[in-house]
């Protein structure tokens, strides 16, 4: 499978933006999909993931009540409503594709390349 990752840019803080996932490969769609983000120096960090079918979702603490994850399976595509950013958002947003929605990285076989989301103050 593929995974392609768009939508990031520049935003000031507390605006919005939506990023998207587009998928290829049948078997994507029961996989859970999953949002990571990397800022420099720092590890890959867990922001959002969605169970097959949307039947369930789990947030990082940090973009809880602030960011929305979802998936249009007839579109291949998974998104990431982000509200209210903030500066500590900044980072390289990846979305990754795996059998089981978990927070860590370690079961998720598919990843996009990357999206650069900055956040001024």
């Amino acid at each position: 499978a593929q995974l392609v990752d768009s939508g990031g840019g520049l935003v000031q803080a507390g605006g919005s933006l939506r990023l998207s996932c587009t998928t290829s490969g049948p078997t994507v769609r029961t996989y859970a999909m999953g949002w990571f983000r990397q800022a420099p120096g720092k590890e890959r960090e867990f922001v959002a993931a969605i169970e097959p079918s949307a039947a369930s979702a789990d947030y990082g603490d940090s973009v809880k009540d602030r960011f929305t994850i979802s998936r249009d399976d007839a579109k291949d595509t998974v998104y990431l409503q982000m509200n209210s950013l903030k500066p500590e958002d900044t980072a390289v947003y990846y979305c990754a594709a795996g059998p089981f929605l978990v927070t860590t990285t370690k079961s998720y076989i598919y990843w996009g390349q990357g999206t650069q989301v900055t956040v001024s103050s």
